[in-house]
């Protein structure tokens, strides 16, 4: 039996809708499915529900997915890539030419030392 990974509609008119199926290459669009691997919605170009582990199985096992299959499952794997952190931009306030810039306190200065209260022995 040749299987197919394929997209079978699932929506009513006008509002597509598809599975991602598992199913014999024989079958119907919409016939009889060996296993259901998950949801996508085509109006948004979104994925709804993916089983990544049972679309490895299937692959495993020799079924061949369709090209749209192959494009949505390309694109669930980049949405699980973590995007690197964005570099933060620093921010410089401008100087008014009539205005002298506010001197940034300086490190050298010290600061008071508050000294702890001395612990006396107690005599019992």
């Amino acid at each position: 039996m040749a299987v197919r990974l394929r997209l079978s509609r699932i929506g009513k008119k006008h509002v597509p809708f598809n599975r991602i199926v598992a199913v014999d290459s024989r079958k119907k669009r919409d016939g009889k499915v060996l296993e259901n691997l998950g949801t996508y919605d085509v109006l948004k170009s979104k994925l709804v529900t993916f089983h990544q582990e049972r679309f490895d199985y299937w692959i495993s096992c020799g079924a061949i997915p369709t090209d749209s299959v192959k494009k949505i499952q390309k694109t669930y794997k980049k949405s699980l890539e973590v995007p690197a952190a964005p570099k933060k931009k620093v921010v410089k306030k401008a100087v008014k030419k009539n205005e002298e810039p506010k001197p940034a306190p300086s490190k050298t200065e010290e600061v008071p030392k508050v000294e702890a209260p001395k612990k006396t022995a107690s005599a019992e």
